[in-house]
C-alpha cells in the first residue's frame, strides 16, 4: 500500500495537526454574566451601607445600577412577550422588584433582581457550554487554504472565503478546507472523522472528498463544491447547536401551564391588593403582603426544573465524546429498553487483520517486506500477521509507492508488488504478485471494537433486553462478530428497508427501540427508531442527518454511559420539580394564612430556584459521567 512517508520526496509529509483543544466558555464570554456580576458587585457595596443607615445618597446609586445592570434584559424580554400577548415570569421578577423599591424595600427588590439575574446567568453558562462543547469536537477544517489562481500563482485564503468553482492546492499530510472534486492528483485520503470509512480512501481525479479529512501522501488539486456553511462539517455543528432552541417534553407541558399560571398570580395579586384596601387596611402593608405573593407564587423554579439537568448532560457527554442534539434527545435516551446494533463500522472498530492467505506460504514474508516502510492500515496489517506468525521479514529495496493503488520493492533479488486485487473488494483483499506473477491473495476483516462485549453486557442490564445484531452482511460474518461481542440475536442478510422494517415492529410492540448504525443503510432503521445514534466518528452524511446522536470517538462505552446519564438527567429533573413544588407552595400558604416577610419571601423562593438551577448543573462535572459509565 502507498507510504506516505516515501510516496513524494519532493513534497515531505507535514505532521497532521493535534486535534483541537477542548474550548470552554469563561465566565466572562457571556453577556448574562457579566450583568448578573455586576448587579451583584453593585448590591453587595449598597449592602452593607444600607444596614449602617449611611445617607441615602451613598447607597442609592449602587441599588440603581444593580437594579438596571441585573433587571434590564428580564424586563426587555418581559415587554417583548408582552407585546406578544403573553405574560413572562421575567416581567413578574421585575415588577415585584420595582413595587418593592416603590414602597422603600430597595434591599428587597435588589435581592430578588440579584439572585433572578444570577439563575438567568447559570442557565447560560450551561447552554453556552454545549454549543463550545459541540465546536471544540467538531472543529476539524482548516482555518486556511491554498488557492490557485488562472495564472498559477498561490495565494493564502481564509478557508470560509472559499467559493463554489475555487481550485485549492492540498499538500501532503494538510486537512482539506471544503468539500469537492480532485481535478489532478493522486492520494489516500482519511476520511474516518466525516465518512466512517475504516481505512484510507483511494482519491483520483473526479472523486469526491470532504472538508476537515486528512490528505495522505499526494497532492491534489481539488475544485470547492460548497459553500463553507454548506459542508459536512458545517452541517453536524449546525444540527448539534439546536440542542439549546429545543424543550423536552417535560419542558413544553411546563410551558404550557406557565401563562395560565401566571395570569393566575396576576390576577390573585390584584385581589390580594384591592380587597383588603377596600376593607380599609394600611397600603403599605398590604401592597407589600401583594408583591410577596406575586414574588412566592411565580413558577421560575419550576420552568428551571428541566432545562439545566438535561442541558449539563447534553454538555457532558459533548465533553466525552457523544454528540446529543437535544434536550428531547436526552431525555429519550434514558427511557430506551431495546437495542438494535449494526456490525461494520458500528461493533467492528475498522483496523483490518489478515484473516486468509490463499498461495504460496512464503508469499505472506515477501508482502511484509514490501510493506514493512509503508503506513497504510493494510501495510501494517500484513507485517503485523507475517509477525503474529513468527516469519523471517528480509530486508527490501527499491521500494516505490503509487498513492492509491498499492506499494513494490525488492526482496532478495525478486520484484515484490503489493496491491489492489483486481475485481475483488479493494478494501478486502489485496494480491501478492513476485516478478509479475501472481504468489498470493491476502484476505482482511475488521477487528471487534475493544469494549464491545462490556458495552453489549452493560446495555443489557440497562434495558433488561440482550441487543440486537441487524447487519446487511452474511451469516457468518455475522455469526463471527455476534459470538465475539456477546450477542445472541443475529440477524444477517438485511437490506436497509428490512432493518427498518424490525425497527418498527419492535416500536408498534411497545419497544423504545435505540438504533445504532454508521452508514447510509442504517438512516431508514435510525429513522423509525425511538432514538437514533450514529457511529463512526460522524457516519455517513445520511446517518448523521438522521441520527439524534454522534458517538464522535468511537467507543462503543459512551453507549451505555449516555443512556444511564439521560436517566440520571431525569431523575434530576424529578428532584427538582418536587423541591420546586414544595417551597412554592409552602411560601404561599404561609404567606396567605400568616405574616410572610418580603426579604424571607424573596429569599426562599429565588433560593429554591437557584438550588434547582444549581442542581442540574451537578452533571456538568466529569464525575457525572464517570459515575454514569461505571454504572
Amino acid at each position: 500500500m502507498a507510504s506516505p512517508a516515501l510516496d513524494s520526496p519532493t513534497a515531505p509529509v507535514r505532521p497532521a495537526p493535534s486535534p483541537p483543544g477542548r474550548r470552554r466558555a469563561r465566565l466572562t464570554d457571556l453577556p448574562e454574566v457579566r450583568w448578573a456580576a455586576l448587579s451583584a458587585l453593585a448590591f453587595l457595596c449598597a449592602l452593607p451601607l444600607d444596614l449602617t443607615e449611611a445617607p441615602a445618597w451613598a447607597w442609592g446609586p449602587l441599588y440603581a445600577v444593580c437594579y438596571a445592570a441585573g433587571g434590564w434584559e428580564p424586563a426587555l424580554a418581559g415587554l417583548r412577550a408582552l407585546r406578544g400577548r403573553t405574560l413572562d415570569v421575567d416581567l413578574l421578577m421585575v415588577v415585584a422588584a420595582l413595587g418593592a423599591a416603590a414602597i422603600g424595600q430597595f434591599l428587597d427588590g435588589g435581592l430578588l433582581i440579584v439572585i433572578f439575574a444570577v439563575s438567568g446567568a447559570l442557565e447560560a453558562l450551561a447552554t453556552r457550554r454545549t454549543a463550545d462543547s459541540v465546536r471544540g469536537l467538531l472543529d476539524l477544517a482548516p482555518a486556511t487554504a491554498v488557492r490557485l489562481l488562472p495564472t498559477g500563482r498561490e495565494e493564502t485564503v481564509a478557508a470560509d472565503g472559499l467559493a463554489v468553482g475555487d481550485t485549492v492546492l492540498v499538500r501532503p499530510g494538510e486537512r482539506l478546507p471544503a468539500d469537492g472534486t480532485v481535478l489532478s492528483g493522486r492520494s489516500d485520503v482519511d476520511q474516518a472523522g466525516i465518512t466512517g470509512e475504516p481505512l484510507p480512501a483511494a482519491k483520483a481525479p473526479g472523486d469526491e472528498v470532504y472538508a476537515g479529512t486528512l490528505n495522505g501522501s499526494g497532492a491534489l488539486r481539488v475544485r470547492v463544491g460548497k459553500e463553507a456553511g454548506d459542508t459536512v462539517v458545517a452541517r453536524i455543528v449546525a444540527l448539534v447547536e439546536e440542542a439549546s432552541a429545543t424543550k423536552a417534553p417535560t419542558q413544553l407541558f411546563v410551558e404550557k401551564i406557565e401563562q395560565r399560571y401566571s395570569v393566575g398570580v396576576v390576577v390573585a395579586t390584584l385581589a390580594l391588593l384591592a380587597v383588603p384596601l377596600t376593607l380599609g387596611a394600611d397600603f403599605t402593608e398590604t401592597l407589600l403582603r401583594a408583591m410577596t405573593f406575586m414574588i412566592v407564587a411565580s413558577p421560575c423554579a419550576l420552568v428551571l426544573s428541566t432545562m439545566p439537568p438535561l442541558l449539563s448532560a447534553i454538555a457532558t457527554a459533548g465533553r466525552h465524546g457523544v454528540l446529543v442534539k437535544s434536550a428531547v434527545v436526552m431525555e429519550r435516551l434514558g427511557t430506551v429498553d431495546r437495542v438494535a446494533l449494526d456490525k461494520t463500522g458500528t461493533l467492528t472498530e475498522g483496523t483490518p487483520r489478515v484473516t486468509a492467505v490463499h498461495g504460496e506460504p512464503a508469499a505472506l514474508a515477501l508482502a511484509a517486506a514490501a510493506e514493512l516502510p509503508s503506513e497504510h492500515p493494510l501495510g501494517r496489517a500484513v507485517v503485523a500477521e507475517a509477525r503474529a506468525r513468527g516469519l523471517a521479514i528480509p530486508e527490501a529495496s527499491a521500494f516505490a509507492a503509487e498513492p492509491g493503488r498499492g506499494v513494490r520493492a525488492r526482496v532478495d533479488g525478486r520484484e515484490v508488488t503489493v496491491r489492489r486485487a483486481p475485481g475483488e473488494h479493494a478494501d478486502t483483499a489485496v494480491e501478492v504478485l513476485v516478478d509479475g506473477e501472481r504468489a498470493a491473495v491476502l484476505e482482511f476483516a475488521d477487528r471487534l471494537r475493544g469494549g464491545a462485549a462490556e458495552a453489549v453486557g452493560a446495555l443489557t442490564r440497562l434495558t433488561g433486553t440482550a441487543p440486537t445484531l441487524l447487519t446487511g452482511d452474511n451469516a457468518g460474518a455475522a455469526e463471527r462478530i455476534a459470538r465475539e461481542a456477546g450477542l445472541a440475536d443475529v440477524r444477517s442478510g438485511l437490506l436497509p428497508q428490512d432493518k427498518a422494517a424490525v425497527v418498527r415492529e419492535w416500536e408498534a410492540a411497545g419497544s423504545r427501540v435505540l438504533m445504532v448504525g454508521d452508514g447510509v443503510n442504517d438512516a431508514p432503521a435510525l429513522a423509525a427508531a425511538h432514538t437514533g445514534v450514529a457511529m463512526g466518528r460522524a457516519g455517513s452524511d445520511l446517518a448523521l442527518e438522521t441520527a439524534d446522536a454522534v458517538v464522535v470517538r468511537d467507543e462503543l462505552a459512551a453507549l451505555p454511559a449516555v443512556v444511564a446519564l439521560s436517566r440520571r438527567a431525569r431523575r434530576l429533573v424529578v428532584q427538582n420539580l418536587v423541591i420546586a413544588a414544595v417551597c412554592v407552595g409552602g411560601l404561599v400558604v404561609w404567606d396567605l394564612a400568616g405574616h410572610l416577610p418580603l426579604p424571607l419571601g424573596v429569599a426562599g423562593h429565588e433560593g429554591s430556584t437557584v438550588l434547582v438551577g444549581l442542581n442540574g448543573l451537578r452533571l456538568l462535572r466529569d464525575a457525572a459521567w464517570r459515575r454514569a459509565a461505571s454504572s
